[in-house]
């Protein structure tokens, strides 16, 4: 037996008085400033898109000039580091990019054509937990493309650093196992 009654259900519109109904609605359209967070977030997910892309054009036309028109510029040294770059850029962006939908959608409403096309999309979020859980997926990844782009660099002195990147190699791949553990039903 419990002795938790069940919740009493809203008040009928009728049976509110006029300022009631009036702070009760003013209460329930203050959920549109999340939308001081949803637009800014998609404008600099655009933003970064677009920065990412230029810079992976970049690349392209360093590339056809070195090979094609036998440019001096030696692309060697700079075009892993410079994808890795455009690769980091392009995962914050989606970061931004399902904070502000999944902000959106938590707070202000579904959206239809997400749900309609697969519920498991990045953008159906049911909670801030979760929203917060697809984010530091796409954050750890950031920082796993940002670590192999300072490894990149690395020129090694002695063996023992070597073994130091053996190591930090090792701790990620098991934190990405982890990781990976804790999302096998999804």
């Amino acid at each position: 037996m419990s002795d938790a009654s069940p919740p009493t259900p809203p008040k009928l519109p009728e049976k509110q008085g006029a300022w009631e109904r009036r702070i009760e609605t003013a209460l329930w359209n203050s959920r549109f400033l999340v939308m001081l967070a949803v637009i800014p977030s998609l404008l600099g997910s655009l933003m970064l898109f677009i920065v990412g892309t230029m810079d992976i054009l970049k690349v392209v036309a360093d590339v056809f000039r070195y090979y094609l028109f036998g440019s001096a510029q030696n692309i060697h040294d700079s075009l892993v580091p410079d994808i890795i770059i455009a690769v980091d850029i392009y995962l914050i962006a989606i970061v931004l990019l399902i904070f502000g939908l999944g902000v959106y959608r938590l707070f202000v409403s579904r959206i239809d054509q997400a749900e309609a096309s697969n519920l498991r999309h990045p953008f159906n979020v049911a909670s801030l937990d979760q929203l917060k859980d697809k984010i530091a997926r796409v954050v750890i990844l950031a920082v796993i493309i940002e670590f192999f782009r300072a490894v990149v660099d690395i020129r090694f002195a002695t063996p023992l650093e070597a073994i130091y990147l053996a190591l930090s190699v090792l701790a990620l791949a098991a934190a990405l196992y982890l990781m990976s553990l804790g999302h096998k039903g999804e």
